[in-house]
């Protein structure tokens, strides 16, 4: 009897855990990319997911990739990162 308590509370438990939660956090992303940002930004790179890393204050975009998604440095034509603020 009390392994079965234990076993099914712990198949309870396990199961809750990849169970999403609604009503979260906002989008991490700005909602809209300042103008002269878009301007300044080199092409071939998805402005659509686009955030501002706290470490630097530079912005980043979403690339994905064949193997995986990560944040690349938003850059200008001449390869220079954009920042919001004097790094």
């Amino acid at each position: 009897m009390n392994k079965s308590f234990w076993l099914i509370g712990s198949a309870v438990l396990l199961l809750s855990a990849c169970e999403e939660f609604e009503g979260g956090a906002s989008s991490p992303y700005l909602s809209e990319v300042p103008e002269g940002v878009r301007e300044m930004a080199a092409p071939h790179q998805d402005l659509s997911a686009v955030k501002i890393d706290p470490a630097d204050g530079c912005y980043v975009y979403r690339h994905v990739g064949p193997v995986e998604t990560t944040f690349l440095p938003l850059r200008t034509s001449e390869g220079r990162p954009i920042c919001s603020r004097a790094s």
